[in-house]
């Protein structure tokens, strides 16, 4: 959900900056734009369903984490101090979600193996 929120903020900054005409590109931001708010979507969905055990969404969830670790090495790399704070950021968020999704009281919720099934 922090990750959803975070994508959710970004579409609203570039609707900020395409409206205030600090965007160069409105194709660009408007893409921007529903790609972040679609991905959002898709995380709290899927974090919806993580709850409720369903086993289909940690993969959804591992999906965007490598995304974002992606994301995280190219920001990092950037060697602008906002980026490489952001990427840093995202890359302990990322590995932090994955050992999550990996631990095994996720496993066992989501497979039906767990001591309560």
């Amino acid at each position: 959900m922090v990750e959803a929120g975070a994508l959710s903020v970004f579409a609203v900054v570039l609707l900020v900056e395409l409206f205030s005409g600090g965007s160069q590109s409105a194709g660009v931001s408007i893409f921007l734009m529903v790609c972040a708010a679609g991905a959002a979507w898709a995380l709290v969905a899927a974090g919806r369903a993580l709850a409720r055990g369903s086993r289909g969404a940690r993969g959804v969830i591992m999906t965007w984490q490598l995304f974002q670790i992606l994301g995280g090495i190219a920001a990092v790399g950037s060697g602008v101090r906002w980026g490489v704070l952001a990427g840093v950021f995202a890359l302990v968020l990322a590995v932090a979600v994955v050992v999550l999704l990996v631990s095994r009281p996720v496993t066992e919720a989501t497979t039906g193996h767990g001591a309560g099934h």
